[in-house]
């Protein structure tokens, strides 16, 4: 079947549906509306739109009888919504003049929506490609998360150090979602295991409910929308009435209030017994409420249980829903009567997993005590699954439950009929370390899926200045094709095209220094180089290999006053978890760094140094187009993929990084003399990790690293605590076992190599639009056409 792009509505046709709803949607007369009313009256007609391609996806895809995709993850970090829908259904001019015509500006209404907390890094964000990329290509797909009321956290900072604080989108109406309280699954927890006429039975002692709200989620010309369905956890009898007549109010509101604690946040701090036990349930309740809801809508076409994965492809994205290999055999032989080998076989062929990580304390596990106490009849299942798999590998070593723990990692390996790393390295070295033995036993099972972003948002919509001039010079049919980019080729040959180009990217510049300006009060020069680190807060991600090169820069600059430096700004933005100390004190680190730079008067003008609280996609979106400079330097072998790499270099950044997760194809597709390379391999960084004071003799030999060390140590940047930073040298002049020491000495050669690069504007202009025009083979289209082919066995509806 092929499906038409629907019709687009008309200026008049669209300011009329707004005005429509302001009325009876929120009962306000347009003269009388303010800033969020406007905003919903739009998004509800956009929604309006959106909810037609959704219809009538989900109607063909029932009359196929379609394969479709369930994407279990614990992130969705889909930022703002609105201008994702009008982008997609080509409808910017028509809403931008709609607004005009009824006295608002376009831009203030689209700033006003909040991002969606659902989501921390990475991990979210790829699952939110993933879904426009599926509706893209027109994929029957669901992606299943939980509604989090706040998300992870908002971030400010007092005296340099990170304060959390509840994120509060939900607090504004939400546009996008429609509750579903007919799609109600009960959960369980807890109780204990009976055999009844020869039949396990798991009878739980406590009980939520797990409630849907679905957010249709709309691909490029409005072809296709899939659904991202989101569940809230609600009490199954929310009052005590007794309780309340009783006097005590309190324990009245208990049950609702246990029950919500579930969807609250995201990634509670699981330094304590009663964090860990809140992780688990938030994730076996994700996993649950999702498998049933794929059965019960396989129970509506189909009626022998033994097709299921004719229908159903379940892709877990890391471990948080690696509960779902026992919970879908516990379903299947417990519920479902299917015999144990049968069900295990079933299960594993509808089940596949995306591994995230090379760390090993990042690969799941959960002590048997806890895991036992949540689920037992989990336990008991994953023991089935382990011995199973023992007596089909007898010369197996490694079991999924070792040393009092149930390692999630093996788990979801052995449950899955495909495992897929997200870029070659990273899926390589899966292959030779965490997965060696499994991967021995299994050789055919693991394969490679190099992440990509969506160029719809992070090029088209984002980079309207850049994303403009490309489409003037080979049409737009980049937007869904974006290895079409390399079609620019001949006009960055053309020097007035890269003029255009340069003004561009000048002019983002110029847009996030006024914002910079207006938020946190510091001016910048947008003819500095912007070099940006946005990342999630961690040692691998060696924030703190970046701000100790900035501050041997600035004591250099101090040095030499009079030497042609590169004026620089260093930005960046992440935050970290609540339980990561070390992280966070690398945070207060480049606060206070930042304010004994910023403050020098011999170095300002060239120097400059800021944190921007509270990243999240909105901020990633100001950013990336106005970078020069992306910094990449996790420790190589340590970054499974990356994406915000891909971002920078699609917005014609150039990179500086390692060879490391996905900068290896960066490098390879836009050119070795287009990346700034520095640093160890993975197999050289094992080998520099077993020199016993691997970190003492790179100190030695680098008197910059040594006299900036120096500085952190005593005090240099804490006088009121001079200790302060105490642990932090000690750990790099120590294990380091991120080896920040060892790769000091070549990242500052590479960060010079930068600076005189980009005093060439000629060249550097050059180098970074042929970093744009060579990045189009990181679109997640096409790293969702290798899921369908490689993993899924799934197809495009849109067309015959």
């Amino acid at each position: 079947m092929n499906i038409a792009t629907p019709p687009r509505v008309t200026t008049r046709g669209l300011s009329d549906a707004i005005t429509r709803h302001l009325r009876y949607s929120f009962g306000r007369e347009p003269e009388f509306a303010g800033l969020e009313d406007w905003r919903m009256a739009l998004s509800y007609a956009i929604r309006d739109q959106i909810a037609d391609s959704w219809f009538k996806a989900a109607g063909t895809a029932r009359n196929q009888g379609a394969k479709r995709v369930y994407y279990l993850s614990m992130e969705f970090l889909i930022g703002r919504l609105l201008e994702d829908g009008i982008v997609n259904l080509g409808l910017v001019d028509q809403a931008r003049e709609a607004l005009a015509a009824l006295g608002q500006d376009y831009d203030e209404v689209l700033a006003d929506e909040p991002d969606a907390a659902l989501g921390n890094g990475g991990l979210g964000r790829l699952a939110a490609c993933f879904l426009e990329s599926l509706s893209t290509l027109g994929c029957p797909a669901y992606g299943y998360g939980i509604r989090y009321e706040h998300g992870l956290f908002r971030q400010s900072f007092q005296g340099g150090r990170q304060v959390e604080a509840p994120e509060t989108w939900l607090l504004q109406r939400h546009a996008w979602e429609f509750e579903r309280p007919e799609a109600r699954f009960r959960i369980g927890f807890g109780g204990h295991v009976e055999e009844r006429e020869g039949r396990k039975l798991w009878l739980p002692g406590e009980h939520v409910d797990a409630e849907a709200y679905d957010t249709p989620i709309v691909g490029w010309q409005g072809r296709w929308a899939n659904t991202l369905r989101l569940w809230s956890a609600k009490a199954c009898d929310p009052f005590d009435l007794p309780a309340f007549n009783r006097g005590d109010f309190t324990a009245a509101a208990q049950p609702e209030a246990l029950a919500r604690t579930i969807s609250r946040v995201l990634y509670p701090d699981d330094t304590t017994e009663q964090g860990r036990e809140l992780r688990l349930k938030q994730e076996f309740f994700l996993t649950a409420a999702a498998l049933r809801d794929i059965l019960a809508r396989f129970d509506k076409e189909e009626s022998d249980i033994r097709k299921l994965p004719q229908y159903v492809a379940i892709q877990l994205n890391d471990t948080h829903p690696a509960v779902a290999g026992p919970e879908l055999v516990r379903i299947l032989h417990d519920e479902r009567g299917l015999p144990l080998d049968e069900a295990m076989q079933t299960a594993r062929a509808c089940l596949s997993y995306t591994n995230h990580t090379l760390l090993p304390e990042a690969l799941e596990s959960w002590g048997e005590d806890l895991f036992g106490r949540l689920l037992p009849r989990h336990l008991e299942i994953a023991d089935l699954i382990d011995n199973a798999h023992y007596e089909a590998n007898p010369n197996r070593t490694q079991s999924m439950r070792a040393d009092g723990q149930v390692k999630m990692g093996q788990l979801s390996f052995v449950m899955a009929h495909k495992v897929n790393g997200v870029s070659a390295l990273h899926t390589e070295l899966m292959k030779e370390t965490v997965f060696a033995e499994l991967h021995h036993l299994h050789p055919e099972r693991i394969v490679n899926q190099t992440n990509g972003v969506t160029p719809r948002r992070w090029l088209l919509a984002c980079n309207p200045r850049l994303s403009g001039l490309i489409t003037e010079t080979i049409g737009d049919g980049w937007v869904d094709d974006l290895e079409r980019l390399r079609e620019l080729e001949p006009a960055i040959e053309d020097a007035g095209w890269r003029q255009r180009f340069a003004e561009a990217k000048r002019a983002n510049k110029a847009e996030l220094a006024e914002y910079i300006s207006q938020t946190q009060g510091v001016s910048l020069d947008p003819d500095a180089m912007f070099d940006v680190q946005i990342k999630r807060m961690h040692e691998y991600k060696r924030q703190h290999l970046n701000i100790l090169e900035t501050i041997a820069l600035w004591q250099e600059m101090k040095d030499n006053p009079n030497a042609d430096w590169t004026p620089r700004v260093t930005l960046f933005a992440g935050k970290a978890a609540p339980g990561y100390a070390f992280a966070k004190d690398i945070i207060r680190l480049i606060n206070d760094a930042a304010e004994v730079i910023n403050a020098d008067p011999a170095t300002r003008d060239k120097l400059r140094v800021l944190f921007l609280p509270n990243y999240n996609v909105t901020l990633a979106e100001r950013l990336i187009p106005a970078a020069d400079l992306s910094e990449q330097i996790s420790t190589a072998g340590k970054e499974a993929s990356g994406t915000g790499n891909m971002k920078f270099a699609l917005n014609g950044a150039m990179t500086i990084g390692t060879l490391d997760g996905a900068n290896v194809e960066i490098r390879e597709h836009v050119g070795a003399e287009n990346f700034f390379l520095f640093g160890m391999t993975a197999s050289e960084v094992e080998e520099r990790r077993a020199v016993e004071d691997h970190a003492q003799q790179a100190i030695a030999a680098d008197p910059r690293l040594a006299r900036a060390l120096q500085a952190v140590g005593s005090g240099a940047f804490s006088p009121d605590e001079p200790d302060r930073y105490a642990h932090i040298t000690e750990n790099l002049s120590g294990a380091d076992y991120f080896l920040v020491a060892s790769d000091f000495s070549d990242y500052w050669r590479a960060s010079r190599e930068a600076d005189a690069a980009f005093a060439d504007r000629a060249g550097w202009i050059r180098r970074a639009a042929l970093n744009t025009a060579r990045s189009g083979w990181f679109s997640s289209d096409r790293t969702i056409r290798g899921y369908m082919r490689d993993i899924w066995a799934a197809r495009s509806h849109l067309e015959d």
